[in-house]
């Protein structure tokens, strides 16, 4: 009697067991060193797109640092420009006492106001050409 009981137990634990590794299986039927390269292989290139990704980013960083420094000094040296313009006016002693605005973009030159003859106009146009970084000069001063 003992044995009808333990043979009950033994093919019990079998069925189950069988039905455990059947449930467990992969129906690809791919060994555990498959699953593994496969896996790896994955990660490597994931890890290649992340690189590719940084090394992209990287480069964008660097010209976007490129133009901003670039713009900062185009804004100093038009910062300049238009103080030494500024300043040769007012040493002149004919311009002087005119209300001449002075912009400066791009090393370009505006003048703005007005003045009492086209002499005037001459001279001014004449004061921010000489200044060094001037590459031209709009002259839009009004003769009153």
């Amino acid at each position: 009697m003992k044995s009808k009981p333990s043979l009950r137990i033994t093919t019990l634990v079998t069925v189950l067991s069988a039905g455990f590794l059947v449930a467990c299986s992969d129906s690809s039927q791919q060994t555990a060193g498959e699953k593994l390269d496969q896996s790896v292989a994955t990660a490597q290139q994931k890890g290649e797109e992340v690189k590719s990704n940084v090394e992209q980013g990287a480069a964008e960083l660097k010209d976007q640092a490129s133009a901003m420094a670039t713009d900062a000094r185009n804004a100093i040296g038009d910062a300049t420009i238009t103080a030494q313009v500024n300043a040769s006016l007012a040493k002149d002693p004919d311009l002087s006492v005119m209300k001449i605005d002075v912009e400066t973009t791009q090393h370009s030159v505006t003048l703005r106001g007005t003045v009492p003859d086209a002499a005037a106009s001459s001279r001014a146009t004449q004061l921010a050409h000489a200044v060094e970084g001037v590459t031209s000069v709009d002259n839009q001063l009004v003769v009153k």
